[in-house]
């Protein structure tokens, strides 16, 4: 805690801003503790590189990589009370990565004028089917961070109360979170492919979540998708497991990719598919798996990725939190 006060306090200082308007946060090796003095001579380095434009925010979401292979940024404008308002995030994560408590980072920003009560109020909206819907390991780690912050600079009527204005910021705010939330989920340590799953046709939302986060976390489902192999058994056994009521004999399952779409089961029994063209539909780099249980109108989705040899690999010589 020592060292977060004084990462601030030095920002604080270099900025000519409180102590309390600055949020830290950070990642790195459980236990170590963080190289104080290499942070504040960054702290010094960066702040004469700090730009307002869209190289500005590309920088900052290279700069907050650690094991991830991409950079993760995403910038949309919309309409709010006859004004143009930008929402724009970056993230990092790659590895534990896990609802609850995940090593995932994630910065939105809008000039959206909006009170603090609604703000929080969209955020809080937004993170249950975004970010808590990923899942790349099943492991937890010891920090995660998601903030959203608005300086009101683009003039819109001060969203204040759950109107139109209010449901079309959610609206782009999820477009954000959600687009956020899939680059992390495709990013996994040694990932080779997104895999995306729905479960629709639920009796409650409640229980979507729970069949489509069981599926996803799923090791042997993960590796039968690195495999790009159609084993469906070992989904509708995740399904068996979550805990949740349904009747397998109701079920259908579908893959779908770029590559097409395939039903493998109906009514929980194999629709004698083609194993090659299941193959082909499952060797794509993003997969979505689609589960109808026939309940009633809810649904859910989930994000992880394939479990690869690369993963065992990768957190063997990083031997870090990412």
């Amino acid at each position: 805690m020592g060292y977060c006060r004084e990462t601030a306090a030095k920002a604080a200082d270099l900025f000519g801003i409180r102590e309390n308007q600055v949020l830290v946060a950070s990642t790195g090796v459980i236990g170590q503790q963080i190289p104080i003095d290499k942070i504040k001579a960054g702290i010094e380095t960066m702040k004469p590189q700090l730009l307002s434009d869209e190289t500005g925010g590309t920088l900052a979401a290279e700069a907050i990589m650690t094991t991830d292979t991409v950079k993760k940024e995403i910038a949309i404008e919309l309409e709010l009370g006859g004004s143009m308002v930008t929402i724009g995030g970056m993230c990092k994560g790659s590895g534990m990565i896990h609802p609850n408590m995940c090593t995932m980072l994630s910065f939105v920003t809008t000039d959206a004028n909006i009170s603090q009560k609604m703000l929080q109020k969209a955020l809080s909206a937004s993170v249950p089917d975004t970010y808590n819907m990923v899942s790349v390991d099943g492991d937890t780690s010891t920090n995660d961070t998601c903030l959203l912050l608005a300086n009101g600079l683009a003039g819109n009527p001060e969203i204040t109360e759950e109107n139109e204005d209010y449901a079309t910021f959610l609206a782009a705010l999820n477009e954000v979170n959600t687009y956020l939330a899939k680059q992390i989920a495709g990013d996994g340590e040694g990932a080779t492919a997104l895999f995306e799953v729905k479960v629709i046709g639920a009796k409650s939302k409640e229980q979507a979540v729970t069949l489509s986060k069981s599926i996803v976390t799923s090791n042997l489902t993960k590796a039968a998708i690195y495999g790009h192999d159609a084993n469906w058994g070992r989904i509708l056994c995740a399904m068996g497991y979550s805990g949740a009521q349904f009747d397998p004999e109701q079920v259908d399952l579908y893959f779908e990719s770029a590559a097409g779409k395939i039903k493998i089961i109906e009514n929980g029994v194999s629709t004698g598919y083609s194993e090659e063209e299941a193959t082909k539909i499952l060797s794509e780099n993003a997969v979505t798996a689609i589960a109808d249980i026939k309940m009633g109108d809810a649904a859910a989705t989930a994000w992880g990725c394939d479990l690869t040899y690369d993963y065992v690999r990768s957190m063997r010589i990083t031997g870090v939190e990412t």
